[in-house]
């Protein structure tokens, strides 16, 4: 014809319409054929949820496991309480309470030397009238404020946690004794070493009496609920399973990966399963701490109490927020180098930029040297070098929390940056990079 077209007959046009029908035909032929693997692909569903539902359990078992197999966790976790203030002032409280109850108000002007009777009424701000007995208990919480906000007490109270750290176990399960115990549904520490450093205090004061005041035995309540007794069972339990419930739950997800048809799907929903599942648990923990605050009784220190529970559930929520990270992290870094549209769309934008600055680095005169051909033909493996040294360095990171998770994959993505840079193919002479000025 003489506008050149194609000819109806032409053996090329031919050529490609049929090859057009055989694909119409072999997509139409799977789509009326019957879904197959549903077998399959349930079981690894049921596999994947299991193991996203044992995850926050498996976060509560390895605090369970390494608060009471760890004592210098424990220590680390508890030491800070002796230097907050509202802990200072709930333990002055209850030190007052106890020695006010033993002190005979009445017979004690009568058995003050003479000769500390004016520093004695000093101290008391010359009240000896009718306000004695506010003047003494005023007096004697100063006493037991300044020996809670000293070096000494927390030594006393550091020492004191690192002995009883055994009895730990006891006091989650409610059985044995010691310094830490189950009472009435309230864990409880003995603060009896505190009480006579106020009463040598107040002996040193001026206020002799209370020299003459047996040994005191009080109690300094760490956690109260009255669903203690209840939790404790669930806790000892979950202290049991330790470190193997976490392995059962990464073992059960890993499972329904690799048996999914489509793996990589199967593996970001895996992920972001687990982050979401462990994100409820850290709500959790939030929410029942404002319930547990505002069901305690009124004579105790909100302050106080808060400070404890944030404290004994610090390394929960840090494990929480690691968990999440690291299951975004990878569902991420699943989906990014998947076959989607958007994922090969984000890697292009990635290349192309990274092609713009070696662009950049070549008109400046900056070489590669032998560098550049030795990363482009082992460039693959490489790769495979520095995400398996990435995964290595988590696994014998001590105690690694989101922020290091999120540090170790940004150096990853830093460094398949860089390899991307050494990686990227010169552009063949009389034309210049992508993104780079004629």
């Amino acid at each position: 014809m003489a506008d050149g077209s194609a000819r109806p007959d032409d053996p090329a046009e031919g050529s490609e319409i049929g090859e057009l029908r055989a694909r119409v035909a072999a997509l139409e032929g799977e789509r009326a054929r019957p879904p197959r693997h549903h077998v399959r692909s349930l079981v690894a569903a049921v596999l994947i949820v299991i193991g996203c539902v044992l995850a926050p359990l498996s976060v509560v078992a390895a605090w369970a496991a390494d608060q009471v197999g760890d004592t210098d966790r424990y220590v680390a976790t508890v030491a800070p309480l002796a230097s907050n203030p509202d802990v200072q002032n709930a333990v002055a409280d209850r030190a007052t309470d106890a020695l006010m109850s033993r002190l005979d108000l009445p017979a004690l002007l009568s058995d003050v030397a003479p000769q500390d009777r004016p520093r004695l009424e000093k101290a008391l701000g010359g009240r000896l009238g009718d306000a004695l007995e506010g003047a003494v208990r005023s007096f004697v919480h100063d006493k037991a404020k300044a020996v809670a906000a000293s070096g000494v007490f927390r030594t006393v109270w550091t020492d004191a946690n690192r002995k009883i750290h055994s009895s730990l176990d006891k006091a989650l399960t409610g059985s044995g004794g010691g310094a830490v115990q189950l009472k009435n549904d309230a864990v409880t520490l003995d603060i009896g070493p505190l009480v006579d450093q106020v009463k040598q205090r107040l002996v040193d004061s001026g206020l002799s009496v209370a020299g003459h005041i047996p040994a005191v035995h009080t109690d300094f309540t760490l956690v109260r609920s009255d669903q203690v007794g209840k939790v404790k069972t669930y806790v000892r339990l979950l202290q049991l399973a330790g470190n193997w419930l976490p392995v059962l739950s990464v073992v059960l997800v890993a499972a329904g990966v690799l048996l999914s048809v489509r793996r990589r799907r199967a593996l970001v929903a895996g992920c972001l399963g687990v982050a979401v599942a462990t994100g409820i648990l850290g709500i959790a923990l939030r929410v029942f701490r404002v319930i547990y605050l505002d069901r305690l009784p009124a004579d105790v220190s909100q302050g106080a109490a808060g400070a404890v529970y944030d404290a004994l559930t610090g390394l929960l929520h840090t494990t929480v927020r690691m968990v999440v990270a690291l299951g975004v992290v990878i569902a991420l870094g699943a989906w990014l180098s998947g076959p989607g549209r958007h994922a090969a769309l984000v890697r292009r934008l990635w290349i192309s930029g990274i092609g713009a600055v070696r662009g950049t680095a070549d008109r400046a005169g900056l070489r590669t040297g032998p560098v550049g051909p030795f990363v482009r033909r082992h460039r693959t493996w490489i790769t495979w070098v520095l995400v398996a040294a990435s995964l290595l360095a988590y696994l014998l990171w001590s105690f690694p929390t989101g922020w290091v998770v999120v540090g170790i994959a940004l150096s990853l993505l830093f460094l398949l940056a860089v390899l991307e840079f050494l990686a990227a193919p010169r552009p063949p002479a009389g034309e210049h990079p992508a993104g780079t000025p004629a």
